[in-house]
């Protein structure tokens, strides 16, 4: 029997057991019975699981279909924060906004960075189809259990759908609807496409400045000053680590400030877990992992950041604003509305302010200004160590918050604009003195009256324009009282210098030295033709076409005024040979993928002529030479060819300096923002402290770049300038009389509008009499002795003239500080009472015979009589020599030859006589003191000079009307 037959007869023998028959009978009640579970298990997985269907069925029921192309688009369209550069592409920062974010490409990321994300937030990416069913059954089980130790079970692109698509809900819907767009989008785009959107849009907390970051390249720039493509692997683990828990591993607070070790040490766990992991799924060696997972992260943390608002406050809310006026008008545009309806429509204009601002904030813009860093900065470093603004002064505030006014101290505030002349862009500004303390931009937002720095933009330009005047004609600076002011009511302007009336000077020399008196009276002259519309050509936004009639517009009073950019823009124009260029700050706008969506073009629009601005500009280089700008002339470490104007308005609210050379123009305001009185005692004269800051600024322009302060070529006088003679005092060509009275001068034309061509007609030939200084026309009853012969006069015609509509004093035409008060003659009459004049009392002193004045006011001289000899002599002095020993009394003779009772007799006795001189009278009885002689006693034949004689040749004036250089044809 072999083995085989042994072994079945054992098997035979055991199945015929009692414990064998039980054993069989249970088996097959077992197995029976997981027959029945298995097919009730396939019965309740096929029931339930057609009830999850039908439950996720019913959660996504309301989720539409959604095209490839919705899908990208909504993908794609995050948020991006604009960015603003100096000139020539000078990085400055980026724009305020909630969230900043700066997005790159794939291939711009580190290899280490995309490993990071990959084993910490999805290790199965590159081989799922948008979700990992594992992992949503552990999440499931992990939320129905409330499990402590979530893992979570999103997969990339479900966190790109829930943050681009979807929303951060908590909710089974929310969560269906994301699993089923997961696997839709994983159809339209590739996997590098989902890694690169993902590291787009994930938040990664907080940079050094504070600010909530989003998108890898943001990150790596916020936290450790790095481009993507250049992180380290323990870099890249820091970073990866970031978005569990965003705000707990961020290393930096909300102010800015790096956190302390406490703070730091969840983000470096973070970052160690995230070394492990990589680790664990092969993604770098344990060497590598036990290399970095002691690194010391903390160094390369980047060193807190200002912002851009908070290092250059005024400049980038500036680009802000005038970026979102350019986008504004493009959005616009866009819909079919052009600017001018836009302008128009205040509710249209907000709607649109408010959608650019959006625009601006969330699409990645690059704003390219015209600002040159270097020079802007030194402006800044100059106006901050500028120690003469002046005192702060009280002024009534509102408080925001309790709505009640308050009296605080205030300073004074600063705007300045250096702009480029040939293309009106801004180089550099001065926005104020402390945007924390005043967040008001005082060059381009504030809008102030501009004094004297309006007379050659509005009065002498036109002038010229209009052929009026040439640079040297003459102008009449002569008292105006109680004119009509345009407003119905009357106005009685003044000089600078209260009670100066300059007469007639020449045009030049009133701009120069900024004759109020002048400037209105040539204004009056120009008026009908609408000069206010040369404001309106200069970009002035605050004109109203009825200023043209106010009088007060001459001299600066039209209404707000223009900003110190509108009025830097204005003197630009005249730089610029009269053809204005709108001034610009943003030079050129890029989109988030670097196409240029506006580009400035600068569109010169002509203004005044050639001629007429070369004219203007040769007047304003006096203003250095001897005017108002003498002080920032002395203060410049340059010599260039500059033209200025200074300014300054009623009440000293508010001091302007205007100056320009062939290639800049340089704009300062100096002023309280509740138009306090500049005026102070103890401090610098307001005028004084704007040449200053002005100088100071124009030679920190120099010292960043001398070619552009100092450009080798001055102003090029332009052909239609010509250099014509003519009489100083009309204007007219010469005559015979005005060359005999040497008031023959030569000065600047417009040959296009005006050179003088008709014969002066002014001159008649004159004697007068002095009475206080002053020459008036002597009468046929004015004692000879007190008579200038053979001046030379002017007729009535030209007093008329001259004076227009605008009456004023004919004795003030020809002052005695004039240029023409040794040469002429006004014909005004002196209206003499009918009333013998007062008499005076004498004294003597040795041989000096004095007296005192006359309380009259028609005097024009004294005699002096010896009681045995006559009248001794005639003068218009208050003392003489007396010649030998007598008694003596003086008289006063009025114009009309009157004279006034003898005054007290003094008594003289000569030790050594000298020759007595001969009787001044015929031989009469001397009168007595009380009874003094009749006012119409003839003269000598033949009387002896006086002691202090009269000069018959006046001498030459000593300050003769300025030569303009020879002119081109």
């Amino acid at each position: 029997m072999n083995i085989w037959t042994q072994g079945q007869e054992k098997w035979d023998t055991w199945q015929k057991t009692k414990w064998a028959k039980s054993l069989r009978i249970s088996s097959s009640v077992f197995w029976n019975l997981a027959i029945i579970f298995l097919i009730i298990g396939v019965v309740f997985a096929a029931f339930a699981g057609s009830v999850g269907a039908g439950y996720f069925a019913s959660l996504v029921d309301s989720e539409p279909l959604r095209t490839e192309d919705e899908m990208r688009a909504n993908i794609f369209s995050y948020d991006e924060t604009s960015e603003i550069f100096f000139a020539d592409n000078i990085y400055i920062g980026k724009l305020q906004t909630d969230l900043e974010r700066v997005e790159t490409e794939l291939d711009k990321v580190s290899p280490n960075v995309i490993n990071a994300v990959l084993a910490t937030e999805d290790e199965y990416f590159n081989v799922h189809h948008g979700i990992v069913p594992k992992a949503i059954f552990r999440g499931l089980f992990q939320d129905v259990t409330n499990a402590d130790d979530q893992t979570g079970g999103s997969t990339l692109t479900q966190q790109l759908v829930k943050n681009q698509i979807l929303t951060n809900e908590v909710s089974y819907e929310r969560k269906a609807k994301e699993i089923l767009l997961a696997m839709r989008l994983e159809k339209f785009m590739t996997k590098d496409e989902i890694l690169e959107a993902y590291l787009n849009i994930i938040p990664y907390g907080r940079n050094a400045s504070g600010r909530n970051i989003a998108g890898i390249e943001t990150a790596s720039r916020g936290i450790f000053n790095l481009k993507a493509s250049e992180l380290n692997l323990a870099q890249a683990a820091f970073i990866a680590g970031i978005p569990q828990a965003p705000f707990a591993y961020t290393p930096f607070t909300n102010r800015g400030e790096l956190k302390d070790a406490d703070g730091l040490k969840p983000g470096i766990d973070r970052m160690v877990t995230v070394l492990y992991r990589m680790n664990e799924t092969g993604y770098i060696s344990d060497e590598e992992y036990e290399q970095y997972r002691n690194y010391d992260i903390a160094k390369d943390f980047r060193s807190p950041e200002a912002m851009p608002y908070e290092k250059y406050p005024y400049l980038t809310y500036e680009l802000e604003r005038q970026a979102v006026s350019i986008l504004k008008v493009q959005l616009a545009e866009k819909d079919g509305i052009d600017e001018n309806r836009l302008e128009q429509d205040a509710k249209m204009n907000e709607k649109y302010t408010i959608l650019a601002d959006r625009a601006l904030r969330t699409n990645g813009y690059r704003i390219h200004s015209t600002i040159n860093q270097k020079i802007y900065d030194k402006h800044q470093q100059i106006k901050n160590a500028f120690e003469n603004f002046g005192p702060n002064k009280q002024a009534e505030v509102k408080n925001s918050e309790t709505g009640e006014y308050e009296t605080v101290l205030k300073p004074v505030e600063v705007g300045s604009v250096l702009m480029e002349n040939s293309t009106g862009k801004v180089l550099s500004f001065i926005g104020g003195r402390d945007y924390n303390q005043e967040n008001l931009n005082h060059a381009t937002q504030s809008y102030r009256q501009n004094g004297s720095t309006m007379k050659p933009l509005l009065v002498y330009g036109p002038a010229i324009e209009y052929g009026i005047i040439g640079a040297g004609s003459p102008v009449v600076d002569v008292y105006l009282e109680d004119v009509p002011d345009g407003e119905g009511g009357n106005y009685s302007p003044g000089n600078v210098i209260e009670g100066q009336e300059l007469g007639i000077i020449p045009a030049r020399e009133a701009l120069a030295k900024s004759q109020n008196l002048a400037a209105i009276r040539l204004y009056k002259r120009i008026m009908d033709k609408q000069p206010i519309e040369y404001l309106q050509k200069l970009g002035f936004s605050n004109v109203n076409p009825e200023e043209n009639y106010f009088l007060s517009s001459a001299i600066g009073g039209v209404g707000m005024g223009p900003s110190v950019l509108e009025n830097t823009n204005a003197f630009a124009t005249l730089a610029n040979k009269g053809e204005f260029n709108k001034a610009y700050m943003i030079e050129r706008i890029e989109d988030a993928e670097g196409n240029i969506v506006y580009q400035h073009e600068s569109v010169p629009e002509p203004v005044y002529s050639p001629q007429t601005a070369y004219i203007v500009t040769d007047m304003l280089r006096d203003v250095l030479e001897y005017g108002t700008g003498t002080r920032a002339s002395s203060l410049l470490k340059f010599k260039s060819d500059f033209a200025a104007k200074s300014g300054t308005t009623n009440a000293a609210k508010d001091a302007w300096f205007m100056g320009y050379n062939p290639n800049i123009t340089l704009g300062v305001w100096l002023g309280y923002d509740k138009n306090n009185s500049l005026i102070t005692s103890g401090v610098l004269h307001h005028s004084t402290r704007v040449n200053m800051l002005w100088a100071q600024l124009m030679n920190g322009t120099y010292d960043v770049n001398p070619e552009l302060a100092d450009p080798a070529q001055g102003f090029e006088m332009p052909k239609g300038v010509v250099t014509r003679s003519f009489c100083s005092i009309s204007g007219l060509a010469p005559s015979p009389a005005c060359q005999q009275a040497g008031l023959v001068t030569s000065d600047l034309f417009n040959a296009n509008t005006f050179v003088p061509t008709k014969a002066d007609d002014s001159f008649a030939s004159s004697s007068y009499v002095v009475i206080d200084g002053k020459r008036y026309r002597a009468l046929p009853s004015t004692p000879s002795e007190f008579v200038v012969s053979g001046g030379v006069g002017v007729n009535q015609d030209f007093i008329d003239r001259t004076f227009g509509t605008l009456k004023g004093d004919p004795a003030k035409l020809f002052p005695e500080n004039s240029a023409f008060a040794s040469k002429v003659v006004s014909e005004d009459t002196f209206d003499a009472d009918s009333a013998a004049p007062s008499g005076v009392t004498a004294s003597l002193s040795g041989r000096t015979l004095s007296w005192t004045d006359s309380a009259s006011k028609d005097v024009v001289g004294y005699r002096v009589y010896r009681n045995s000899g006559g009248i001794v002599t005639s003068t218009q002095s208050r003392s003489f020599t007396v010649p030998s020993a007598g008694e003596y009394y003086v008289v006063a003779v009025d114009i009309t030859g009157k004279q006034s009772a003898a005054s007290n007799t003094v008594s003289n006795v000569v030790a050594e006589p000298v020759p007595e001189p001969k009787p001044t009278t015929p031989t009469k009885p001397d009168p007595k003191p009380t009874d003094p002689p009749p006012p119409t006693d003839p003269k000598p034949a033949d009387p002896p000079p006086p002691t202090d004689p009269k000069p018959t040749d006046p001498p030459p004036p000593t300050d003769p009307p300025p030569t303009a250089p020879p002119a081109e044809e």
